[in-house]
């Protein structure tokens, strides 16, 4: 069986959509996806009812993800409805794998995501290497060239 073969295959059994990244990739709604992004298996891009952009020449690794959707105010009663929010990824950045990157994250161009980051609903500036939970910008890390 081919890698094209297993995907149909797996798109039947499951509710992953086909795409070009990878059969264990899921990507729910329709996200803006530049060119030359790679992204590891086992991630998630949810961007159903809301906007998720990721630029051009992005690097995503496995086990991250990628979420505009937040239940949680539903889930005790505060809110009705799922609460979502737009995600923009700039050009050239990394996302280290086991980050989650939640609504209404901006991250900048040329940034660096270090593995096992949460970016919660914040501005990230461009040439940043972010790091922990909450999410902390090593400041002047990267200079611009």
């Amino acid at each position: 069986m081919d890698l094209n073969e297993f995907q149909d295959l797996f798109t039947k059994l499951t509710n992953f959509k086909k795409n070009q990244f990878h059969p264990l990739v899921w990507i729910s709604g329709e996200p803006k996806i530049g060119d030359n992004v790679s992204i590891g298996f086992l991630s998630e891009i949810n961007a159903k009812e809301s906007q998720i952009t990721i630029g051009n020449n992005c690097d995503i690794a496995s086990f991250v993800a990628i979420n505009c959707a937040d239940s949680h105010k539903r889930c005790v009663g505060k809110q009705d409805e799922i609460e979502r929010k737009e995600i923009i990824i700039e050009n050239n950045v990394f996302i280290g794998s086991h980050s989650v990157i939640k609504g209404g994250a901006e991250i900048g161009h040329h940034s660096v995501i270090a593995a096992g980051t949460i970016v919660d609903g914040v501005k990230i500036p461009p040439y940043s290497l972010v790091h922990g939970n909450p999410a902390k910008v090593k400041d002047g890390y990267y200079l611009k060239t």
